[in-house]
């Protein structure tokens, strides 16, 4: 029997990116694309190859209730329930911040900064990784330095369920330690990485859909300066609770010069900041020296 379709691909896409771009979205042809693969088990290639090729009621259905989430200005990452970081596909969903590409810049530095030789087994270069949400940061620096001991650390519970699961799925729970609160109370650690929240109270209400309406409002906003959980990690830090032999933090546009001298007063004799593919000062880096 052949099956009843209903519209074809070429259609089906077409109505979405209309729909998502009179919705205000980004990038409409690209997500309508993403999200008829998800409802056809196909990917962009294929659909791509196929324009004329009718659309099933099944994934018809599925197709739509995405297209309705996606008008609301849901993300696409919750949508599809995963999104890609470094080497990793990680599960994604409210109860993290979707990973952002500007953040493999901390993993990069983690792998700048492993010594040379250090332990295979992984007793040789501790790295600790604050406020993890999804495991993102960790769960990349355990898959590239297989002599890296990973600690990520997060305030919110339901956060650190979601690291975990991420990595159990992906083979890593016995590569990464996960712990309720913000930094360990002593202990030694070659790096430490950081994605606090730094979005001003000033800036919240300017944000994207995206991100105001469906993303952790407590893993973006610190406080009235957007500084506040760095000044507060930086303060512990300066304290050798615990010790760091680097610190290094993602900012926001525009706070990198703040950070810098913050890191300064932390006790980090070099500092330097590295730039995003926008160009922008993303990643505060501070080593003792």
């Amino acid at each position: 029997m052949t099956p009843t379709v209903v519209g074809t691909v070429r259609d089906a896409l077409t109505s979405a990116a209309d729909a998502f771009a009179a919705a205000g979205v980004e990038s409409p042809r690209l997500d309508a694309e993403l999200l008829l693969a998800e409802a056809t088990g196909s990917d962009r290639a294929a659909l791509a190859a196929a324009p004329d090729r009718g659309v099933e009621p099944g994934p018809a259905r599925e197709y739509a209730a995405m297209v309705r989430r996606r008008v609301a200005r849901e993300p696409v990452a919750y949508i599809l329930g995963r999104k890609g970081f470094r080497n990793l596909e990680l599960a994604a969903d409210a109860r993290a911040l979707i990973p952002r590409p500007e953040t493999e810049l901390l993993v990069e530095i983690a792998t700048d900064l492993a010594p040379e030789g250090s332990d295979p087994k992984g007793t040789g270069h501790p790295v600790l990784d604050v406020g993890t949400g999804s495991g993102a940061i960790a769960l990349a620096v355990a898959d590239e330095l297989p002599g890296a001991v990973v600690t990520a650390t997060d305030t919110s519970a339901a956060a650190l369920r979601l690291a975990a699961e991420n990595a159990e799925r992906l083979g890593l729970s016995d590569r990464v330690a996960f712990e309720f609160g913000s930094l360990p109370d002593g202990g030694r650690f070659d790096v430490v990485l950081a994605n606090l929240p730094y979005v001003t109270e000033a800036e919240w209400s300017g944000l994207e859909p995206e991100i105001a309406r469906y993303e952790p409002r407590s893993a973006l906003v610190p406080g009235p300066s957007g500084l506040e959980a760095i000044d507060a990690v930086l303060g512990e830090l300066s304290l050798g609770r615990p010790r760091a032999g680097a610190v290094a933090l993602e900012v926001g546009a525009g706070q990198a010069g703040a950070v810098a001298e913050l890191v300064r007063r932390a006790g980090f004799g070099a500092v330097e900041t590295r730039r995003d593919l926008a160009g922008i000062e993303r990643v505060v880096l501070g080593v003792d020296t």
